[in-house]
């Protein structure tokens, strides 16, 4: 077990599903209120009068925030128990949420947006601590199906922003609800999160050299993640620029990405438990290379538009995979374990988009699909050489 649980096993069998719900919320919470404020980011850009090149580097802000607090946000959790920690930090990131419509200028948004990607990494590593936890009480594999909670949520924040700004509320208004919300799932459901922390096992810590399995999965995380952070940033401009869609019709792209990777999310764990996790994700490397690929030899609307539903099945069950498999590391304490996979995957998504961008400077946005889409076929090599793998041919671990 990966927590020292104070209520017996039979005890949170008996509660599992309500314990399901409970982590699924928080899974919940952290998306509408990270949605939320994407949802907003023209409408502050506008307010503060900033250039698209300063709203590029304000947003680095959020990522190095959580960057920087990885070791931090593992120790806590480890100290601690995820469950402790997930009772104050998802209030935290929404006050954080609400400070944002006090910036008065660049800085003060790049300094908020710090303390964002610094709350948020903490929710994170401590709702998938949660996670891998509820995942243990089942001992079968439903991971996937918390991500794919965020996921909802995203589609939910952006539809809380649309409506909130029709009806003419302004920034501070709409997180105030967000916050209001958060608040309401954190008092009602704290109770029903999985007790207990994570056994020392050895010492080891955050900035110990990590093991090869953990480095392992943070490098698939990190192909995985790119190609997300590709999907989310460019999918619009490569509809726009490339396949010539009507103005109207540009975010069918990315929606028709974010669309199929909830599916994928919901419908994942049964997939895992049928043919296991490497499988999976060897299906999933597939997937990611033929659908990239596809967008970049036949750039038609109607065959992007499934090219980008195939890569959003694709990566829709690489990160909860790779994150449950580090949560059980029998080594390293889950929180320091996540973090550290994190960490490296994180990267990805941190450095996808610019990476993009200048290949797309020197070369073509098609180029760039191209050498994104190789990174699908590197996860599928990679997967099928991981030691952590061998022997794997259960449906769930």
């Amino acid at each position: 077990m990966a927590a020292s649980l104070t209520l017996s096993e039979e005890d949170l069998y008996h509660r599992r599903n309500r314990i399901r719900i409970a982590v699924s919320l928080f899974f919940f919470c952290q998306g509408i209120a990270f949605a939320s404020w994407a949802s907003r980011i023209p409408v502050i850009k506008d307010h503060l009068h900033l250039s698209e090149g300063q709203l590029g580097t304000i947003l680095l802000m959020l990522p190095i925030g959580q960057l920087v607090t990885m070791a931090l946000s593992g120790k806590l959790v480890t100290k601690y128990g995820s469950a402790k920690v997930l009772r104050i930090v998802p209030i935290a990131y929404s006050l954080v949420l609400c400070s944002i419509a006090f910036a008065q200028n660049a800085w003060q948004l790049g300094a908020i947006l710090f303390l964002f990607g610094v709350t948020g990494n903490m929710c994170n590593i401590s709702v998938n601590t949660q996670g891998v936890a509820t995942e243990q009480i089942y001992k079968k594999s439903i991971m996937t199906s918390f991500h794919g909670a965020w996921s909802i949520a995203g589609f939910t924040g952006a539809l809380v922003g649309l409506l909130t700004m029709n009806l003419g509320l302004n920034t501070l208004s709409h997180f105030l609800i967000i916050l209001i919300f958060v608040t309401g799932n954190t008092v009602i459901n704290q109770k029903y999160l999985v007790p207990g922390k994570s056994p020392q096992k050895e010492k080891r810590s955050f900035f110990s050299k990590p093991e090869g399995s953990l480095l392992q999965l943070g490098i698939i995380g990190f192909f995985s993640m790119a190609t997300e952070g590709a999907m989310f940033d460019w999918s619009g401009v490569y509809f726009k620029d490339i396949v010539h869609a009507p103005q109207r019709f540009v975010v069918v792209g990315y929606a028709s990405f974010m669309i199929m990777m909830a599916t994928g999310r919901f419908v994942g764990d049964a997939v895992i438990r049928k043919l296991g996790r490497k499988t999976t994700l060897q299906y999933s490397g597939i997937l990611m290379f033929v659908g990239m690929m596809t967008s970049v030899i036949f750039p038609q609307f109607l065959v992007c538009t499934l090219a980008f539903m195939l890569v959003g099945i694709g990566v829709a069950c690489n990160v909860p995979s790779i994150y449950s498999i580090a949560g059980q590391n029998k080594n390293v304490p889950s929180g320091v374990a996540l973090a550290m996979v994190s960490s490296i995957s994180y990267l990805g998504f941190l450095m996808g988009p610019p990476l993009i961008g200048y290949i797309a400077e020197i070369f073509s946005l098609r180029y760039s699909y191209g050498v994104f889409a190789c990174f699908g076929l590197l996860m599928f090599i990679m997967v099928g050489r991981l030691s952590l793998f061998k022997g794997e041919n259960q449906a769930s671990t």
